[in-house]
């Protein structure tokens, strides 16, 4: 039945990619800000260097829904994410070294599915330990390490999900000894920065790359052991579109290492906080890097 309704919601959700011009690239992306921003990206990317029409079927739900389309042909590509392949798609145990987990989701992605990967876009969206620009100056705090040492007087803020989950709160404490001075508080993730601003906690769990981080006084803390899994942005492809359309695969490769953490910060922000289009956005960061 769980199957069933599966199919059935993305059939929904991706209703009319089937029958496609065989010139027609379809783009998909995962339902929040960044993956709307990067998968324009690599659609314009893709207009502008090839000759190729870009259907965009993006906000189509949640990491699932876009593998299910990508390996049933309704999507060409989308942009993902190499903990979250590695995690969730391939159900691998947790490993750190960034280099070493896009090598084997490279390589299973290949044998299983007879998908390809692009070269990492250039940042890395993982979990980030945040604490005020004030309280970091003040303590002298860059890594994790450090915070471990003021911890017993500070209170935490953090997301359910980061509470319970296997690559959270609780195999971080352990690496790093922390001891709050009580229990982490159960917070909603749209409400963590505001209250590290209003100093009703003094450490919250976000995502490097949360907009808000590129213009608030706000520090993430260096994961200095390196606990956290790598979540490199890339695009992953079908191999059937590649060989039908060689050319696609040297428009993505131009993308290679080109979006730094802090500008994907200041592309969120302009788009959550801002307001912004998002095709605006991305035309006017493709126009500034100048793209070869």
């Amino acid at each position: 039945m769980i199957k069933q309704l599966l199919g059935l919601g993305l059939a929904i959700a991706l209703g009319g990619c089937q029958g496609q011009n065989p010139s027609t690239i379809v783009i998909g992306s995962k339902n929040f800000t960044e993956q709307l921003i990067l998968a324009e990206l690599i659609a314009q990317q893709i207009e502008a260097k090839t000759d190729l029409t870009v259907v965009r079927k993006l906000n189509l739900g949640g990491t699932f829904v876009c593998h299910e389309g990508i390996k049933s042909g309704e999507l060409d590509l989308y942009p993902e994410y190499t903990g979250t392949a590695y995690s969730a798609i391939l159900k691998l145990p947790p490993l750190s070294n960034a280099q070493a987990v896009f090598a084997q989701v490279q390589s299973e992605y290949a044998q299983q599915f007879n998908l390809s990967w692009s070269q990492p876009l250039g940042f890395n969206n993982t979990f980030a330990m945040v604490v005020r620009g004030e309280d970091a100056r003040q303590n002298n705090l860059t890594t994790l390490s450090d915070l471990a040492k003021v911890a017993p007087q500070w209170r935490a803020g953090f997301g359910y999900e980061f509470l319970e989950r296997q690559d959270g709160f609780p195999g971080l404490a352990k690496t790093y000894n922390l001891q709050f001075a009580q229990p982490p508080r159960t917070m909603d993730l749209g409400l963590i920065y505001r209250a590290l601003s209003e100093k009703q906690v003094d450490v919250v769990a976000g995502n490097s790359t949360d907009g808000v981080l590129s213009r608030l006084d706000f520090v993430i803390l260096e994961d200095d052991r390196q606990y956290f899994p790598p979540y490199q942005a890339a695009v992953v492809m079908r191999n059937e579109t590649l060989q039908r359309h060689p050319e696609l695969k040297d428009a993505i490769a131009t993308l290679a290492g080109q979006i730094s953490e802090t500008e994907m910060q200041q592309m969120n922000d302009q788009v959550d906080s801002q307001g912004e289009d998002v095709k605006a956005v991305v035309r006017s960061f493709l126009e500034n890097q100048q793209l070869e």
